[in-house]
């Protein structure tokens, strides 16, 4: 899966959060940052950050992998490259100075600057629960092909993902409208069917 078309990596060389960025990612509160590791060394980044005490989320799932004559079932990231960590600015930026092929994910502003991405947690947290709840229905979107905006905005009322907010929607190659939680436009993830009952209508 791609990333959003929307989304940049900042340049290497000015790869640090600019002063224009929200003031929570200038503060010493711990926030979501979206971020590349180059090369699909991910996985390798997410170690040392679990060594470092830092909190990261990457996002899995299981394919079908050639195992000689056989294939066998490997858990793999959805999104190369792409995992959060959940830190502050400082420390961030600490961990990455020491990892050159670490990079903030970036989001280009009105103006054309590039700013780092920070997700807010309660988003994070409910793309969490979602994928990370180890249903192999889970259907992983691209939201630069699919436009989740198009999708109803709902709260589930009741359930395991009780209190979620997200968009009801269509999914392609699956019959039934799903729940869709995305993140900040980089990757969204729809659950197995939710009864209509179960769905409340968020109105503007």
């Amino acid at each position: 899966m791609a990333f959003c078309k929307n989304t940049y990596f900042c340049s290497a060389m000015n790869n640090t959060i600019p002063p224009s960025t929200a003031t929570v990612a200038d503060s010493a509160v711990e926030v979501w940052f979206a971020m590349r590791a180059t090369y699909r060394r991910e996985m390798e980044v997410k170690r040392r950050m679990d060594e470092a005490g830092i909190e990261c989320f990457i996002p899995m799932h299981w394919v079908l992998r050639p195992h000689g004559a056989t294939k066998h079932r490997e858990r793999v990231p959805v999104v190369r490259n792409l995992l959060f960590a959940r830190t502050t600015k400082p420390v961030i930026q600490a961990f990455k100075n020491n990892i050159p092929y670490l990079q903030y994910l970036c989001q280009q502003t009105d103006t054309g600057a590039r700013k780092p991405i920070v997700v807010p947690e309660r988003q994070m947290r409910q793309f969490i629960a979602v994928a990370g709840s180890g249903d192999d229905q889970l259907r992983y979107i691209d939201p630069a092909v699919e436009n989740i905006q198009h999708g109803q905005r709902v709260r589930i009322l009741a359930g395991p993902f009780e209190g979620f907010e997200g968009r009801f929607m269509r999914v392609k190659g699956v019959r039934d409208r799903r729940f869709v939680v995305e993140v900040q436009g980089i990757v969204a993830v729809a659950t197995t069917l939710v009864h209509p009952d179960l769905v409340e209508v968020i109105k503007n």
